[in-house]
């Protein structure tokens, strides 16, 4: 009788099986070129980015006039450093690129550049951004608290940091910090969305904004909130998915939607002052100054048949509470 096969004896075929999958260029492997951006490393930019943007909120303290600008100086100095090499790898991350290697870090040198000589208008943004946040909550007590402790800022300041990367032409960088962003905050914003300036995410966990949606200035979002498309039109020969079209809404400026509200479409726009109501799901556009609300729907109480609530009962109720 024929013995089975030892564990010893089927590894190395079931090896052979599996790195036989990975001979296709562009397949969901990374093999035989440069390395790609890290993800640690990225996460680590971003935090020397926050010390930039926000001096004396992160692991630096006792920071003053005196001693800021040497603190600076060697972040930027560190930052042009890293931020190029990951540039770099971004660029020549194509398995299929035949761009010489020093022509793409000339290219990194540019971009890095480039996007480093943004920040001073960058903190300009997100200090409305701040202030937004602070205007629009009245738990806010100061500056500091929204600084330190709001996961709408925080999101909005990554989004704002790859925006600037991604409109540099800049790949796959813009979407790890947004994905980071994501993690940590349950806030998902594409780093290709186009959002003006006051912007405030309340609470936030659950809010989603698309990649081709448009937002104007002093809008307000809560909780929960979807800013998506309908649906994906495909080529008809090919019935690949086209991509480059607006696929997501566009929001006018002085909007306020309330939480877990879906707006979804490329041709749906919402008009300046207008406030959308908590649940409301729209496809079509919205006129400006028009508030749109679900009708209130009505709650049924049912008594157990064993338990008689007379006043008295309501009265202990309110006693116990």
């Amino acid at each position: 009788m024929a013995t089975e096969p030892t564990i010893r004896e089927v590894l190395p075929g079931l090896t052979g099986r599996i790195v036989a999958t990975y001979e296709e260029c562009g397949s969901i492997n990374h093999l035989g070129h440069s390395p790609l951006p890290s993800y640690r490393e990225v996460v680590e930019i971003l935090g020397d980015l926050r010390e930039i943007l926000y001096p004396g909120y992160g692991r630096r303290q006792n920071l003053h006039m005196g001693n800021v600008a040497y603190h600076v100086g060697d972040l930027v100095d560190s930052l042009y450093d890293r931020l190029r090499q990951q540039i770099a790898r971004a660029l020549q991350h194509d398995c299929r690129s035949r761009e010489p290697e020093d022509q793409i870090e000339e290219r990194a040198q540019h971009l890095t550049v480039g996007f480093l000589e943004k920040i001073p208008e960058l903190r300009g943004i997100l200090a409305q951004d701040v202030e937004a946040a602070f205007e629009g909550d009245p738990a806010a007590r100061s500056l500091d608290e929204i600084v330190f402790c709001y996961p709408g800022v925080s999101a909005v300041t990554v989004y704002r940091l790859a925006h600037l990367l991604y409109n540099l032409g800049v790949p796959l960088i813009p979407r790890m910090m947004s994905e980071y962003a994501h993690g940590k905050t349950g806030i998902d914003i594409h780093p290709g969305a186009r959002i003006g300036s006051h912007f405030f995410i309340d609470h936030g966990t659950g809010v989603v904004i698309g990649q081709t949606t448009e937002i104007g200035e002093r809008v307000k979002v809560y909780q929960g909130v979807t800013l998506g498309a309908i649906s994906f039109p495909r080529d008809e020969s090919t019935g690949e998915v086209v991509r480059g079209t607006k696929r997501h809404p566009t929001i006018e400026d002085d909007v306020v939607i309330y939480a877990n509200a879906t707006i979804l479409g490329g041709a749906t726009t919402i008009g300046h002052h207008a406030v959308i109501g908590s649940s409301a799901w729209l496809t079509r556009s919205v006129a400006p100054y028009t508030t749109v609300t679900i009708e209130n729907p009505k709650l049924r109480y049912r008594e157990s048949p064993d338990v008689r609530m007379d006043d008295a009962y309501f009265q202990r109720l309110d006693y116990q509470i």
